[in-house]
């Protein structure tokens, strides 16, 4: 039976298919578009899950949306009514979308696939905890799901056993711990629901000279975790400006003007709430071990994304194991749902071997084959060397070695926003030198921003003061002493890292290039980042790929078993005809 969950209309709109209660596919729409966090109904996603089963829309038993259109209507009417006069405002723009979009979903699905089977709805903040929990390695733990606005509910924990889940406490709209974070990100001169990393790799440059001051003025925090906002500091009727005058007398003056100089305020504010924000989820984190019991813990929501409030969590003990969602967002609305259908609607079983998730190391997107990829050099007549794949992990490793930067291009796309192994570039990490020349002529952004390290599994603990494994990159650890001055690329000014590990049954290429720049080098160590450049998704397609290595300073790019060397490329003479595609195998 395949079941199709979808997520969209708020940010990084998704499809996920299920077969028989097992994820077969998942994929982001901003993938397809190139739009990043497209927030529009995701027909190319749709389409591409579809194909990739080899059916059709007919075939599909049940498809399920992550949210529910009246509680939406709700969330935008108590949201209006709570920032009253200019909500009102807010709710007459918004008003007639929703009454358009939201509440013929059905149809609009029903019209966009040719399916004329039933279309059921789940909320979204059930949605994030079935996608916390149902995946999850785990057959019984405590969940916490922390995001910024999912229906009425901002923060909810509970338990989940088997099939069966309960919320136990929440926490309601407009207080939430997302939003205060993102408040904070768009007075920092970032853009909101995507530059709250940048915040995150901004903090350790600053002191938390701030923090008494939200503490004291901005929230009420209790010892539960549970909180109160001034609401009267927040302007969150309006999605893109979220604080307000009385917030920027209070911290001294206006929110920094995207683009312009950082100065050490704006380091010591985002130091100052990521501060709070950590005391706030682990004060959460040490309830729901106290009130469920459990010693294990999934973490869902978009501020399960703030890998270091999970890293102090982790290392606070207050849980043996925890186990994040890697696509924690509206994005794993779709999976979440999916799921819901699964086991809630239909009653399914469900059984967990508290050792491996259910989501393939999280490489459930598009791959292409060496057929298309070598079609595609050959008709643009790009220069290429073509390599037995036995020989690869050797031949990369020996780039990496020699101080070249790889882009990465091998196997199914990830879900979710960390490049895992599949669409990643690739550097040497013991080189200081190549972090400043990647932020600047790679990917073309800020140059406080860290690069993260994936490391081997089995080497994992000698380099890092991580106590379990962190495939997804979702947890922050102190670098190790002794590895500081062995791998500086890695290291952020406050000697931490944002660290995957992996496994050789996860993508053994992948593992086999390290474990080759290992015995070649003694470091189990490498840089990788994204393959994208600032302001663009993850690449989806060999187009895609080639396009970011043209424009961006790579030296090497190995797609499938085909090498190409920057040296012997001529310019694109428009790289816009590489945003045209075919669908992928």
């Amino acid at each position: 039976m395949y079941i199709l969950g979808i997520s969209s209309f708020y940010h990084d709109s998704a499809a996920c298919l299920l077969k028989d209660g097992e994820i077969a596919a998942s994929a982001q729409e901003e993938r397809f578009t190139r739009k990043k966090h497209d927030h529009n109904f995701p027909a190319n996603a749709i389409h591409w899950c579809l194909g990739f089963a080899g059916i059709t829309a007919a075939e599909l038993g049940l498809v399920i949306f992550y949210d529910k259109p009246l509680i939406r209507f709700e969330r935008i009417l108590r949201n209006s009514l709570a920032f009253t006069p200019s909500g009102v405002r807010e709710f007459i723009l918004a008003a007639p979308l929703w009454y358009k979009q939201d509440l013929r979903i059905a149809d609009l699905i029903k019209g966009e696939l040719g399916y004329k089977g039933k279309v059921i709805f789940s909320s979204r903040h059930e949605s994030q905890v079935a996608a916390a929990f149902y995946p999850s390695p785990f057959q019984e733990a405590a969940f916490l799901i922390v995001d910024g606005a999912a229906d009425r509910q901002t923060v909810s924990f509970g338990t989940g056993k088997g099939r069966d889940i309960k919320i136990l406490s929440s926490m309601s709209f407009p207080h939430s711990p997302g939003l205060l974070y993102s408040a904070f990100t768009y007075y920092a001169g970032f853009k909101v629901n995507s530059g709250e990393y940048k915040l995150m790799g901004l903090a350790p440059y600053g002191r938390p000279k701030y923090a008494d001051l939200i503490l004291d003025n901005l929230i009420s925090l209790k010892d539960d975790g549970t909180f109160k906002l001034d609401t009267r500091y927040f302007n969150y009727s309006n999605g893109v400006m979220l604080t307000n005058r009385r917030f920027e007398e209070l911290f001294g003056g206006p929110p920094r003007k995207p683009e312009t100089e950082i100065t050490q305020k704006d380091m010591d504010v985002s130091a100052s709430i990521q501060q709070v924000t950590e005391e706030i989820i682990l004060r959460m984190a040490r309830q729901a071990r106290k009130v469920t019991g459990q010693d294990k813990l999934c973490l869902a929501g978009e501020v399960a994304l703030n890998c270091v409030a999970n890293g102090r969590i982790l290392r606070d003990g207050c849980f043996k194991e925890i186990w994040v969602q890697p696509a924690s967002g509206d994005a794993a609305g779709a999976l979440g749902a999916a799921f819901v259908a699964w086991h809630k609607h239909l009653g399914n079983k469900r059984q967990a071997d508290n050792k491996n998730d259910r989501l393939k190391g999280s490489f459930l997107g598009p791959s292409f084959s060496d057929e298309y990829i070598e079609d595609l050099l050959k008709k643009n007549d790009i220069p290429y060397r073509k390599l037995a794949y036995p020989d690869i992990p050797q031949a990369v490793a020996n780039l990496i070695e020699q101080d070249n930067v790889i882009g990465w291009f091998e196997g199914a796309l990830e879900f979710g926003p960390r490049a895992l192994g599949a669409r990643s570039i690739l550097a040497d990490a013991r080189n200081k030198e190549l972090r400043s020349r990647m932020n600047l002529k790679v990917k073309f952004r800020e140059s406080f921003r860290p690069f993260a390290p994936t490391v081997l599994a089995e080497h994992a603990s000698k380099w890092f003061d991580l106590g379990c494994q962190s495939p997804y990159m979702l947890l922050v650890a102190p670098v190790r002493e002794e590895a500081r001055l062995a791998i500086p690329a890695v290291t952020h000014v406050d000697n931490s890292a944002r660290v995957q590990t992996i496994k050789r049954e996860a993508h053994p290429l992948y593992y086999d290039t390290i474990d080759a720049f290992y015995k070649k080098t003694g470091c189990p160590v490498v840089i990788n980042t994204s393959f994208n450049v600032r302001g663009e998704p993850l690449v989806c397609r060999p187009e895609d790929a080639i396009r970011c290595f043209m424009r961006a300073e790579m030296d090497y790019l190995i797609m499938g078993c085909f090498l190409l060397d920057k040296r012997h490329q001529k310019p694109l003479e428009n790289d816009k005809d590489w945003q045209k595609g075919i669908e992928p195998d």
